[in-house]
């Protein structure tokens, strides 16, 4: 039997593409898990005057409003930063 070079390389590279993908998966879930970190926390400090067994309406109220304002404010920078790549208006 003969040792087939292109198959082999074929091979590697669809293993390569397939560990690039597995890459871009954890850095996606390592990112989205210190946004939650980071949203946590600044709301947390917004909202929370004395913690204790159970939250007030009010309490519960800030913290949805933070978290909600929070996420709209990342996915705008994020379009508008995707918008502005997909032109090339990134010098």
């Amino acid at each position: 039997m003969a040792f087939d070079q292109s198959s082999a390389s074929a091979s590697e590279n669809a293993e390569a593409s397939e560990l690039q993908m597995m890459i871009a998966v954890e850095q996606q879930k390592a990112q989205f898990e210190a946004q939650v970190h980071t949203f946590t926390d600044v709301c947390w400090d917004k909202c929370m005057d004395k913690p204790s067994s159970k939250l007030n309406s009010r309490t519960d109220t800030c913290l949805a409003s933070c978290v909600e304002r929070f996420i709209d404010t990342t996915l705008t920078i994020t379009n508008r930063f995707t918008h502005m790549v997909q032109k090339g208006g990134m010098h």
